[in-house]
């Protein structure tokens, strides 16, 4: 093993999303593990390290990643448990490859995998008496609509803008087999549908779902000999919120500054960037980061949306699978799940989803307490 080695992302692999009373997590989590393991083409023995991204959900609170692992094999290997919210398996995979980086593995396996109650979640308990509990923040659609107000107060969005979100998710989950709503809605269903948190509706929010997914890294000498068609995770960059008197960025967490962190590593730009997984758990998620990553100047990611411009057929196709709004959003999985479709569209591997010409791909991925943002290319 040598120190400072590019990382190569071998293998992928999902549990559908949705519901499944009948699977237990380790069901799940199982299930995907083994497509990864397919997918790269080695065997469960030649993982040296696992990280498990995980919330809470439903199941057991503790020791659950030396259990899930325990599915696929035991070999001695260092296992970690990963809480970041929503953003929980996309920080295990940046720590998965710091470790291959640092030359201490040459591979490595990331698990997410929730099963979920149904209903509205709440962001520091409901008895918090917290900052953000004693102004509302602590109700994830009300946030998401305090957002999509400032931008339509400061810029003109209209909810329409919003709301094409959610259609185009829709459209494009429809080509996904692991997705968890594959029917297309129309603008007026979407307007229509029960107000939640003005302006947002629900055909608006994400829904709580169960899934697993599962990554594989590895070094790139150990990917040369397992594959002829690397993709490599060639810069990552996370963060947590930033306190400043200065006009602060509308979306959630520091997407803006950790990407810049991002685009420098990698040695691009946004307009580099061929095809994107944003965390849209509310359709203003969409709107809003496509303007911190650079794609639009602020303002005009409302028409920018509206005009076609995030569809697969457009100038930033943007979650090209459906994202949590279509797919899902079990939490701890949601970050590999978007890793997985950025690695198959960079593949070619993404059927009628596939966006012509993807050499390079971003995921932006949100969870309470930080911001992670990754990139790809071939």
């Amino acid at each position: 093993m040598s120190i400072g080695e590019d990382v190569v992302v071998l293998g992928v692999g999902l549990h559908p999303f949705g519901r499944f009373p009948t699977k237990s997590l380790d069901d799940l989590a199982r299930e995907a593990g083994l497509a990864a393991l397919d997918d790269a083409g080695i065997e469960f023995n030649q993982v040296e390290a696992g990280y498990l991204g995980r919330v809470g959900g439903t199941g057991p609170p503790v020791g659950v990643g030396m259990r899930i692992f325990g599915e696929l094999g035991q070999h001695g290997i260092p296992i970690t448990n990963i809480e970041l919210a929503c953003g929980s398996s996309s920080r295990s995979l940046m720590l998965a490859a710091d470790a291959i980086r640092a030359g201490s593995v040459e591979t490595a396996m990331v698990i997410g995998a929730e099963k979920m109650e149904r209903g509205m979640l709440r962001v520091g308990g409901v008895d918090s008496d917290g900052y953000a509990s004693l102004m509302g923040l602590n109700v994830m659609p009300a946030a998401y609509a305090m957002m999509a107000q400032r931008h339509m107060s400061e810029f003109g969005t209209k909810p329409e803008h919003f709301a094409q979100v959610s259609v185009k998710s829709h459209r494009n989950a429809m080509h996904n087999p692991n997705a968890q709503y594959r029917v297309a809605i129309t603008l007026e269903e979407v307007l229509a549908s029960r107000m939640v948190c003005e302006p947002l509706t629900l055909y608006q929010c994400c829904p709580t779902s169960d899934g697993a997914s599962a990554v594989i890294l590895a070094s790139a000498s150990f990917a040369r000999r397992h594959t002829n068609t690397p993709v490599h995770l060639r810069a990552w960059a996370g963060g947590s919120p930033v306190y400043s008197r200065e006009r602060s960025p509308q979306g959630e967490g520091p997407t803006g500054l950790v990407a810049r962190r991002a685009y420098q590593k990698a040695g691009i730009g946004p307009e580099d960037v061929r095809v994107t997984q944003v965390h849209d758990a509310f359709t203003p998620g969409e709107i809003l980061t496509i303007e911190e990553l650079g794609y639009v100047k602020p303002g005009e990611g409302g028409p920018f949306v509206w005009e076609g411009g995030t569809e697969i057929t457009g100038r930033c196709p943007v979650n090209t699978d459906g994202g949590l709004l279509s797919r899902g959003h079990p939490m701890g999985a949601t970050g590999g799940a978007m890793v997985t479709e950025v690695v198959r569209q960079l593949r070619g591997q993404a059927g009628p989803r596939q966006v012509a010409g993807a050499r390079a791909g971003l995921v932006q991925n949100a969870g309470i307490g930080g911001v992670n943002v990754l990139i790809f290319n071939t």
